[in-house]
């Protein structure tokens, strides 16, 4: 590759924690290519954070995203209309190099299209679909190992499964590994944020999609009633994905009169400070479980959904949060659709809150999973990968 000649790298993804990912990607890209003597123009479909870290953001997918069959209709029109001005743009601007990040039929959809029209762009998927957890049938992964010419596996059982199926895989680690680096201690971020030694915090972590609203937060604001009343010392910090969530919430908080604080920009600092999180499943499950936080995950979708996906399509999967799936075990409690009641977050809470030694057997749970996450450095050997398939 020619030292000073620009190379064109589109990256693709969606939702809060694609956008995150996709930041600390582009910040790694961008020094690897700088330690080769290479420059980077990096195009994207992504949010704030990977505007903020250098990329050209084509459209906005931070807050397009959903679980679930009919939760999921309000944006396909969005969706399209976001792949077809990439496409677009990809079409009179060709790229060196497509990296496509989780994302996963909207991430499908714009691979196989580029994989039929530009045969001779390479295409790597970093953080692949959970399709070697989820998958009902082979057509994806039939998919994905058709289309790339790397996955850069996060999870070890990950990468078996797609080297299994005939991908050309490297397993790099979970990039976390290298967000928590810079995360505060308890006593700096209790420091940071004004909150005494002696006062219990739990963080709440309802929503990064929309949907999450509808069917996370009553039933997480009914179990957050019920410990206060049990704990009056407690107080609530609830971090935001998006402040476009700040009304509904802080409205909520109001009407069931909870001790709580609402922020955004420092969801470390709230995490690393707290004594519990009752939480929403998603990526931020591992962060909290780096900072050595116990946790209460839970998941609901409409019970349309749930229905289909039980009685339809016969769709079981063994966990849904990212510990437990680090181990294929349960490291932290979750509670799935029904199971997702105020009195079942309550009992969960107060024995992590309470008992030193279920809380010693999730800190010692969480200290295992660890060494499955990889070394420091996951973001860099990623770019590295990335930057080995670029034409020479």
């Amino acid at each position: 590759m020619r030292s000073q000649e620009k190379r064109r790298v589109f990256i693709s993804t969606g939702e809060v924690a694609g956008d995150l990912q996709g930041a600390l990607l582009i910040a790694a890209l961008q020094r690897q290519a700088a330690r080769l003597g290479w420059k980077l123009e990096i195009v994207a479909l992504g949010g704030e954070k990977m505007a903020a870290a250098g990329a050209t953001v084509l459209g906005d997918t931070s807050s397009i995203g959903s679980v679930g069959i009919f939760e999921s209709l309000p944006f396909v029109l969005p969706t399209l209309q976001l792949q077809k001005r990439a496409i677009t743009f990809l079409q009179q601007h060709p790229p060196d190099l497509v990296v496509l990040i989780d994302y996963a039929q909207p991430n499908l959809n714009i691979g196989s299209y580029l994989h039929r029209k530009l045969p001779n762009v390479p295409i790597v998927y970093y953080i692949a679909p959970q399709v070697w957890v989820w998958a009902m049938n082979s057509r994806n992964t039939e998919q994905i190992v058709k289309i790339t010419d790397k996955v850069l596996a996060i999870f070890p059982e990950e990468a078996r499964y797609f080297e299994q199926h005939g991908g050309k895989v490297v397993w790099v680690g979970h990039p976390l590994v290298d967000r928590m680096q810079s995360a505060p201690s308890r006593d700096a971020a209790r420091a940071a944020l004004g909150i005494p030694p002696e006062q219990t915090v739990i963080a709440l972590l309802p929503a990064s999609r929309r949907q999450e609203i509808k069917y996370l937060l009553p039933v997480m604001l009914q179990a957050a009633k019920t410990l206060q009343d049990k704990l009056p010392q407690v107080h609530f910090w609830i971090p935001l994905s998006l402040e476009i969530y700040r009304q509904p919430i802080e409205q909520a908080i109001a009407r069931y009169g909870l001790q709580a604080t609402v922020r955004s920009g420092q969801t470390l600092e709230i995490l690393a400070a707290a004594d519990l999180a009752i939480t929403k499943s998603g990526t931020v499950n591992l962060e909290i479980a780096l900072l050595d936080v116990p946790q209460v995950v839970i998941y609901r979708v409409s019970p349309m959904t749930a229905w289909i996906a039980r009685h339809i399509l016969k769709f079981s999967i063994p966990f849904m949060s990212p510990p437990n799936l680090v181990e294929m075990k349960s490291i932290v409690p979750e509670l799935p659709q029904e199971q997702a009641t105020p009195e079942n977050i309550v009992q969960n809470a107060l024995d992590m809150l309470l008992n030193p030694s279920c809380r010693q057997q999730i800190l010692a749970n969480y200290q295992q999973m660890r060494r499955a996450l990889g070394e420091v450095g996951v973001c860099d050997r990623a770019a590295q990968e990335i930057l080995q398939t670029l034409p020479k």
